[in-house]
């Protein structure tokens, strides 16, 4: 018997136009069971399931059972999946609710895996356990390094198989987002040449993330110009750590500056420029390398989408060059400010305090250097703690050595001592990443039946800073990195 269990849900996106989601319930599952849940993004979301036992919680995370309060929905959007257009939509997701949480927020709860909407293009609607524990694992592992992230509070198995190279067990993932709107939600209300949508979406957003621009006399501009420094910030995060999202469509660029969709993501382990480890993205697009230029690429369809908005009048007329000359300048402004915290990201990670000239021709040189030696990128920077020259064999390198002069010379001319530059990277250069092959072996396990060695990993995850008993047998590359490593969607 479900009790009420501190349900505070409202429906909030279904106050928007009708052409932007779809009312459609989760379609039921034969025998939920619980796989894992995360008791204390729970406590922070408001929710105690102390009376519950694991049945009835796995049937209200299977959507078998609603909670108190869903209306459940599947939104529409759009999207530029690899630069071509599609019209998309919530294809085997359905947004439960909106909770209120104690501190005030106000959060999307997301079933994936749910079964099959009016967006499902011919798909199952449904997603298999690997694919969901993946998310589970990674997304909580960006929280814990600070990046701001979509979050996963339970994954549930169906009793039911799913198909896609082969017969997989499937499952059901609950994520947790400040919002589900994405570039490609605007894309899909400009694309209804419905001003009165677009509009009311874009009051939607700024009420929901920005509310502070409802006071601006332009805050649609300003709505364009917040997302573009959040997005910037993000981007900068992801590479400061090794992160490649691979597949950063528009569909899967928040409003909100949130991390989302972690279906071909991973972490370099050896360093390069052009890493790619998505299985479908066959010509780089979306590389470590080039991600801040995507990002830049994916805000452009936001500023086209919100042209009708940017220099319109009460009675939305639009002069279209003084909207085109403000979408400008918000997407120079990107670029500025990802170039911006990119920079101080790095000077933090090398234990630079203040700003030299110098700074980002250092910076450059070591990833060469890296690139050059094939060095694991998470490791490389945790050696350098102590500022002592390392002892292993890439390290003895005339041009690392060089290097390393170069960088204790420039520590010198920190307005502070040698301590504090430890301390400064001890704190922004992990122990530990979900490496792929440490992942790959705990999700082989998973599906097998046995979650031990996920829930290590998971543990090692949650103090990515700190050398902790739980995570030294998780902080070393493998001994030999596999140069065809693909990851794949999972759909």
């Amino acid at each position: 018997m479900q009790t009420d269990s501190g349900w505070n849900l409202c429906s909030s996106y279904s106050s928007l136009p009708a052409t932007l989601f779809a009312h459609v319930a989760p379609t039921p599952v034969a025998a939920p069971q619980l796989v894992i849940f995360n008791h204390e993004l729970a406590q922070t979301l408001g929710l105690d399931f102390g009376a519950l036992n694991p049945a009835e919680l796995a049937s209200i995370f299977s959507g078998n059972q609603l909670p108190t309060g869903a209306i459940p929905l599947a939104q529409a959007y759009a999207g530029h999946q690899f630069g071509h257009f599609a019209q998309l939509g919530d294809g085997r997701a359905h947004l439960l609710g909106e909770q209120r949480t104690p501190s005030g927020d106000l959060v999307d709860l997301q079933l994936k895996g749910s079964g099959p909407t009016p967006y499902s293009r011919r798909g199952d609607g449904r997603a298999a356990l690997a694919p969901m524990l993946r998310e589970y694992l990674i997304s909580e592992a960006m929280h814990a390094l600070g990046i701001a992230t979509t979050r996963s509070l339970a994954v549930v198995t169906t009793g039911e198989s799913v198909w896609r190279q082969s017969q997989q067990p499937g499952a059901i993932l609950t994520r947790v987002a400040a919002s589900h709107l994405r570039v490609g939600t605007f894309e899909y209300a400009a694309a209804t040449q419905d001003k009165a949508v677009l509009q009311s979406l874009a009051d939607y957003a700024i009420t929901r993330h920005y509310p502070d621009l409802q006071e601006q006399q332009n805050p649609y501009w300003g709505l364009l110009q917040r997302v573009a420094i959040q997005q910037a910030n993000l981007v900068a995060a992801w590479m400061h750590v090794g992160f490649i999202h691979g597949v950063m469509n528009t569909d899967n660029m928040t409003i909100s500056g949130q991390t989302i969709d972690y279906g071909p993501c991973a972490f370099m382990d050896q360093f390069s420029i052009q890493r790619v480890f998505s299985s479908i993205d066959r010509q780089g697009r979306y590389a470590y390398g080039n991600q801040h230029l995507i990002a830049h690429w994916n805000l452009t369809r936001l500023a086209e989408s919100l042209l009708p908005l940017l220099h319109a009048d009460a009675e939305l007329h639009v002069d279209e060059d003084q909207a085109a000359t403000l979408a400008e300048a918000a997407l120079e402004a990107f670029s500025d400010h990802f170039n911006e915290a990119w920079l101080a990201g790095m000077r933090k990670k090398l234990g630079l305090f203040a700003e030299q000239p110098e700074d980002q021709a250092l910076i450059n040189a070591l990833l060469q250097w890296m690139q050059d030696a094939q060095a694991d990128y998470t490791r490389t920077f945790r050696d350098l703690i102590g500022g002592d020259l390392p002892t292993q064999p890439q390290y003895q390198q005339p041009s690392f050595t060089a290097w390393h002069a170069q960088w204790r010379s420039r520590l010198t001319r920190n307005p502070k001592p040698l301590a504090s530059a430890w301390c400064l990277m001890r704190a922004n250069n992990p122990v530990i990443i979900a490496r792929n092959h440490q992942v790959e072996q705990a999700l082989t396990a998973a599906e097998a039946g046995d979650l031990s060695a996920f829930l290590l990993l998971l543990t090692a995850l949650q103090q990515p800073y700190l050398e902790t008993e739980s995570n030294h047998a998780y902080r070393f590359p493998p001994a030999q990195v596999d140069q065809h490593y693909r990851t794949f969607c999972g759909t």
